[in-house]
């Protein structure tokens, strides 16, 4: 016989007290039963109270013994259900279950293994990063690996931190005391008694307690009780830098091999499938190396991207991997073809974009814009027009969401899957006029801002404002800086001016970045822009402009590219040019230019024919660097020659002109052409044996670089001082020395002259080792 269904305790026992006319306060006096105690019990938060205490309320309550059996009744059915519900609980902290196929993070997993369980304080490590990076396989794979370890058990809770409702701290906190064995009935209704009680359980257990996927800092605070020998790993998209006395692990994408191997993992049954019968087949496991290589480049290194990637290939028998990678390549399809069931690359990243305020969404897409593999808050506010220090703030949150990448000095990037993501989010949710009215401005804001950096190189010009007063152009060295940590998004504004037809602008840039081009020749695009420069000014009608810019292409070819032969003709072509419309300067600064190619090719005595008239064509316009330039040209010929005496006077007569006031050319050329002047004579008195006079003029070099900051130009200077240190018999400081002029080169690009000063140490070596 079904007897009648059993009644809830809280509402059952506030009608009693209700029909007593009792308020908490008075029940609680009567009965002895606190008001607290009696308040969880009638909002259902204490379900299941001993029976005792019930039967001290029936008591204060005068119940009949037909309504107190009711009370009691219903008392120990919600001991059931809290007994039940607990068993659940505790399951729910259980660790889940290892992937068979993890992919070995060996350096990560040592990380979590450090920490002992000494007594100092509760070990808290936070592992953040981006969407889809492995954050929950990792520390799920270390708790079963470190098993032996937490002696008192190992528990885990995921924080929904990215859900519309996270999980409440107070629910969390709940569930893990329970799982740590506390009764329902003795549970807190205070957050803060429940930290407290957390505190006690943990100060003598040796357990782990993984918080995965936490929202912020208010979540996990509370569940952190900062004592015992009890482990705490969280893990977050966040850093969660205001977690105080926690070990931190970024997460970053996998390299190569190991996100290849994990591809082999996943698809190890497919392979034996698919390839049993070609097992010898070399060139064919080859094949499948190389695709897999090339779809874990496409997957960026992303965990989440390579399993998908790697189950849509188990669950297509007849796809080969070249086959997907094929798939993958077109980037507007890339995101939506790495999907596989419910598991999709997008919905990681969209979770994340859905945490963003509006003016964040919207600098997310934008950036999506930026060419170049990074940017700063400046481009950002361009971009969007909002305020600088309103972006500065919102990069800071992009990167603690892990939407971006940190770089160095302010400036962030995108994961290729999160940019194409944001670009993707910029089509379908912003018109084409408004993009287009983006990336215009933000083009043009480059290409200005290129401008008057450059000028700061320019003899005779005084440099303007940077636009909008979004960086500071204060000095030359802040000039090149912005023009160097920027070249990439510039250069390709630069080209796109190009393309659309907008000529004077891209002579008006290349004009001003040439003199600090000499400044950065293995930069590798300088003969890019000087060829647009040259096709731009052909296209406005300007013969003379265009010699200038082809005489500005020869050396890029001749310095940058070492192609003496292109460098001469294209000289010969601006010669032609400057002589047809009458200039003589362009028409010598193109003999000029030819002495780098007519040096490369060893003619030099047509250096020193045609470049001299060049230094009479210079000195007659009044040109004082096109005069320097020329000399400095005709000594180092001299030199080639063998004619040393003669070569050395030459290079004291260059120095003696950009020395002298009246004859100098602008101050920071002056400079880089008496470094260039000093380091050359010194190796032409290295050639004489006059290694005090060399060494003395390597360091007048050395001094004046610390104006003209020029790798390539110290490097040179230090090489001639090793050398002439070595002559002097002073051999460990010369090893020092040498190996300064390597880390120059080395910095500067310059293969050619950091392989002769390895050369030379390996010499120097040699002599010394021998017996």
């Amino acid at each position: 016989m079904v007897g009648p269904p059993l009644e809830a305790l809280g509402p059952l026992l506030r009608g009693f007290r209700h029909a007593a006319g009792l308020t908490l306060e008075e029940l609680a006096e009567v009965s002895g039963v606190s008001d607290r105690a009696i308040g969880d019990m009638e909002r259902g938060r204490s379900r299941g109270p001993q029976a005792r205490t019930v039967r001290a309320l029936t008591d204060a309550l005068r119940l009949s013994s037909e309504d107190a059996d009711r009370l009691l009744a219903a008392a120990r059915q919600g001991r059931r259900r809290v007994y039940q519900e607990s068993s659940h609980d505790r399951g729910l902290c259980d660790l889940p279950p290892l992937i068979p196929d993890f992919i070995d993070r060996s350096g990560e997993l040592a990380w979590l293994a450090q920490g002992g369980d000494g007594n100092a304080g509760a070990q808290a490590a936070i592992v953040s990063g981006g969407p889809g990076l492995g954050k929950t396989s990792l520390v799920v794979q270390a708790g079963h690996q470190q098993a032996k370890r937490f002696t008192d058990g190992r528990f885990y809770i995921n924080l929904r931190g990215l859900d519309l409702e996270p999980l409440d701290a107070h629910d969390a906190l709940g569930r893990l005391l329970r799982a740590f064995g506390v009764p329902e009935r003795d549970l807190p209704a205070d957050r803060d008694e429940q930290t407290v009680l957390l505190r006690h359980f943990v100060r003598d257990k040796s357990a782990l307690v993984i918080l995965d996927n936490a929202a912020d800092e208010a979540q996990v605070r509370p569940l952190l009780p900062g004592e015992g020998r009890c482990t705490f790993w969280v893990t977050s998209r966040r850093a969660l830098t205001g977690i105080e006395h926690a070990r931190r692990l970024s997460l970053t994408p996998l390299p190569v091999e190991a996100a290849t191997a994990l591809l082999t993992a996943i698809t190890a049954d497919r392979s034996h499938r698919v390839t049993a019968a070609a097992t010898a087949d070399s060139a064919a496991a080859a094949a499948t190396t190389t695709a897999f290589e090339r779809i874990a480049e496409l997957c960026g290194g992303l965990p989440l991207a390579l399993r998908i990637a790697g189950n849509r290939l188990v669950s297509r028998p007849a796809w080969s991997a070249a086959n997907l990678a094929n798939r993958l390549a077109a980037e507007d399809l890339r995101l939506d073809r790495l999907a596989a069931g419910d598991l999709r690359v997008k919905s990681a990243f969209t979770l994340s974009y859905e945490q963003l305020t509006r003016p964040a969404r919207l600098l997310f897409r934008r950036l999506s814009l930026v060419p170049g593999p990074d940017f700063d808050a400046a481009l950002g506010t361009v971009l969007t027009a909002l305020a600088l220090d309103e972006v500065e703030q919102m990069l800071d949150e992009l990167i603690e969401l892990g939407l971006l990448n940190p770089v160095t000095d302010g400036r962030a990037s995108f994961h290729d899957l999160v940019r194409l993501y944001a670009h993707q989010r910029l089509a379908e949710e912003e018109t084409v006029e408004a993009r287009e009215a983006a990336r215009t401005a933000m083009n043009i804001w480059l290409l200005n801002t290129a401008q008057a950096a450059g000028q700061w190189f320019e003899p005779g010009i005084t440099p303007t404002l940077a636009p909008g007063g979004l960086v500071d152009l204060a000095d030359q060295h802040t000039a090149q800086a912005w023009l160097r940590t920027e070249s990439a998004n510039w250069f390709a504004a630069l080209e796109d001016a190009a393309a659309t037809g907008r000529h004077r602008t891209v002579v008006d840039v290349a004009q001003s970045t040439h003199y600090f081009a000499d400044r950065w020749r293995y930069w590798g695009h300088w003969h890019t822009v000087f060829e647009l420069s040259r096709t731009a000014a052909h296209a406005l009608g300007d013969p003379v402009l265009e010699a200038t810019h082809a005489n500005y292409l020869s050396w890029a070819y001749a310095a940058c590219l070492r192609q003496p032969q292109a460098a001469l003709t294209l000289a010969f072509e601006a010669a032609e040019l400057a002589q047809a419309a009458g200039d003589t300067v362009q028409e010598a600064w193109s003999l000029s230019y030819a002495a780098c190619a007519w040096r490369n090719l060893d003619m030099h005595e047509e250096i020193i024919t045609e470049v001299e008239r060049a230094a009479e064509l210079f000195a007659a316009a009044g040109d004082r660097e096109g005069r320097s330039k020329a000399l400095l040209n005709v000594a180092m010929a001299l030199r080639a020659l063998g004619r040393f005496q003669e070569s050395l006077a030459a290079f004291d007569r260059v120095v003696d002109l950009v020395t002298d006031p009246r004859t100098a050319p602008a101050p920071w050329i002056a400079d880089i052409t008496a470094v260039t002047a000093l380091s050359e004579g010194a190796q032409v008195l290295l050639h004489l044996g006059r290694w005090q006079e060399a060494k003395e003029a390597a360091d007048r070099a050395l001094a004046l670089d610390s104006r003209v900051g020029v790798p390539a130009l110290h490097g040179e200077a230090s090489l001639s001082k090793a050398r002439a240190l070595w002559g002097l018999g002073e051999q460990t400081e010369a090893r020092r020395v040498v190996q300064d002029a390597i880390h120059s080169f080395t910095s500067a690009g310059d293969t050619h002259y950091s392989d002769e000063a390895k050369a030379q140490q390996q010499q120097w070596s040699a002599i010394t080792t021998a017996p």
